[in-house]
């Protein structure tokens, strides 16, 4: 067939629908040069005309029949004659109708509406938000996080160290209870570390507080590798829970200060996301290595981290500008937000906010008199606390035996490793949703969920210790523990260590993040300390279940205390806390706006 047959075709009777409709559409189509929406919902219609005339044709070229063995020799067909081609390329676009459901709104609005007086400057134009570009945001961001990464790998190494250290053949002799103090001990170090570490910030700077810390960090891994008795352990353990304390206190504010509000959710839940990298990073090397090796290759992280915050992160402008260093302020800026972006208004609102923070002089009396830093305590407090009492660090530091106690079919070291993975999958999955979804939603998810993974835990340990033959669920343990460490990487692990950095006022910033810092690494020591206890006297399955009724607490607290705090400046939750309500003249204005708007 030629390109006569064809054209003869397209004035046959079975074409004349397309060839009229076409014409018509080219009608519609020229007169669309004023962009009008009258007459692009025309063109759409015309176009729907097109497409439906075109399904009257009777091709005959069944398409359910061209599998993947048989589509060659069909295609190859097709491509030897025009004729067939053009009449199945017709049939494969009346397949897709056009969504007419979007035709309500135009394409293209090169000029607004005649009767929106908005758009020429008018007072009813919702604020829009400027945004910066990102680039150097998460390269500062993800640098700082390169420390929470090697706190990663400070809670992970017991998990592969304890069973050399209880080896008959290891260099240092340690007993069961002792090995309890060696995982426990960093919670107290936290203690010496959190609040001289915030204070520290607030005086000379986030960026040589964070810096420092890697010192005790190299340190505390150098004890380890040449340690020979057991004490030796506890110094090492403690001067490495004070550089743990320290970033807690440090970090999520840094990112909380750099980071603007519409990514600020994603960038903050990063210091979780490297911790879970650290845990893995020691569960994927531990079982394979020595003692030595292992100290080393966790000892190197610190080093690392000293050379991207020294050569990439900015100084925080927020700490700049409270510091009468205006212009250094600028220049941190605009090299966050880039050339382009007018810092100005930013600028304003950061100077705003600290002029409303000059107001208390940051002691402990004015603290403890502020509503909103009261409230923003016993809201990263209590999101501190539950995280603990949910158990987590316990099975960070025991998972390869607790894998080996509940007999599960999957090797323990296997085991270990799968839950390194689901964590670091769900921590970054829930740094993805943090700023769409919202803090308290995925906080309630994970804790619910937790309550139930926890019960079902408890529930298989409970009937294995009492003789019942659980053979045939010994995937259970997997399976709990993994679906608990998923929907825990996808809340509760990294949203606390977000609203650290988003709650507090920067007056109190330092002081309050340390002493609930304090706090909570004092619920922290009890927990991991008191395990060992607990299985003593109760056995795993009351252990779990009373970290899966704290889990069911965790829920409640969320939904009755936690605030959404998604996609707010930190001067607007700071005004939230206060109970500052939205100034009516906003809201009449928005409503005025709405109403030129619909006229």
């Amino acid at each position: 067939m030629g390109m006569s047959k064809i054209l003869a075709l397209m004035h046959s009777e079975t074409l004349q629908p397309v060839a009229s409709t076409s014409c018509q559409l080219q009608s519609v189509t020229a007169s669309t040069a004023l962009y009008d929406v009258a007459d692009i919902r025309s063109a759409i219609t015309a176009a729907a005309d097109v497409v439906a005339a075109v399904r009257t044709i009777s091709i005959g070229l069944d398409l359910s029949k061209m599998t993947f063995g048989n589509s060659f020799p069909k295609v190859r067909k097709l491509s030897a004659s025009s004729y067939l081609f053009v009449r199945w390329f017709l049939e494969i676009i009346s397949i897709f109708p056009p969504d007419i459901k979007h035709a309500k709104k135009p394409f293209i609005a090169l000029s607004p509406p005649k009767n929106d007086t908005t758009a020429a400057g008018g007072s009813a134009l919702p604020t829009i938000r400027q945004e910066g570009k990102k680039f150097r945001q998460y390269a500062s961001a993800l640098s700082a996080t390169v420390g929470p990464f090697a706190v990663g790998t400070v809670l992970a190494w017991m998990s592969p160290a304890m069973p050399m250290l209880l080896s008959p053949t290891s260099k240092i002799k340690v007993t069961p209870n002792q090995g309890s103090w060696v995982g426990s001990l960093i919670a107290i170090g936290a203690i010496f570390g959190s609040i001289p570490a915030g204070k520290c910030a607030d005086i000379f700077g986030r960026k040589p507080v964070i810096l420092c810390l890697t010192i005790p960090f190299i340190t505390s891994w150098t004890i380890i590798y040449f340690a020979t008795d057991v004490w030796m352990l506890y110094v090492a353990r403690l001067i490495a829970g004070s550089c743990l304390g320290g970033i807690t206190a440090t970090v999520p504010m840094y990112i909380g200060e750099i980071a603007e509000s519409s990514i600020r959710g994603e960038l903050c839940s990063y210091v979780q996301l490297n911790v879970t990298l650290g845990i893995l990073y020691v569960y994927a090397i531990g079982p394979f290595v020595n003692y030595y090796s292992l100290a080393i290759m966790c000892g190197i992280l610190p080093l690392i981290w000293f050379v991207l915050v020294l050569l990439v992160i900015p100084e925080s402008p927020m700490y700049l500008l409270k510091r009468g260093r205006k212009e250094d302020a600028e220049k941190a800026l605009v090299w966050l937000r880039g050339k382009d972006y007018d810092i100005a208004s930013e600028m304003e609102t950061l100077q705003v906010h600290i002029e409303e923070s000059k107001k208390h002089t940051g002691k402990f009396k004015d603290m403890i008199s502020s509503r909103a830093t009261i409230r923003a305590a016993i809201t990263v407090l209590g999101l501190l606390n539950f995280l603990s009492c949910s158990g987590i660090n316990v099975l960070i530091f025991y998972a390869q035996s607790i894998f080996e106690t509940s007999n599960c079919s999957v090797s323990p070291k296997l085991c270990s490793v799968i839950i390194g993975i689901l964590q670091v999958i769900f921590t970054f999955a829930s740094s993805q949703l943090v700023d769409r979804a919202g803090r308290r939603v995925l906080l309630l998810i994970s804790d619910s969920v937790m309550a139930v993974c926890l019960g079902t835990l408890a529930y298989y340990f409970w009937l294995q210790e009492h003789g019942v033959d659980v053979s045939s669920f010994n995937l259970i343990p997997l399976i709990s523990l993994g679906v608990y460490i998923s929907t825990f990487a996808l809340g509760f692990g990294p949203i606390p260590g977000v609203m650290i950095g988003e709650l507090f006022s920067p007056e109190f910033k330092g002081l309050a993040i340390g002493i609930v810092c304090v706090l909570a690494s004092l619920i922290e020591f009890c927990v991991v300390k008191t395990y060992q206890t607990l299985l003593n006297y109760c056995d795993h399955g009351i252990t779990f279940a009373i970290f899966a009724g704290f889990c069911v607490l965790g829920t409640t607290f969320v939904w009755f205390l936690v605030p959404e705090t998604k996609n707010k400046s930190l001067q607007e939750i700071q005004d939230e806390l206060s109970g500052k309500k939205k100034p009516k003249a906003d809201q009449s204005q928005n409503a005025t706006g709405s109403q030129s708007t619909s006229a």
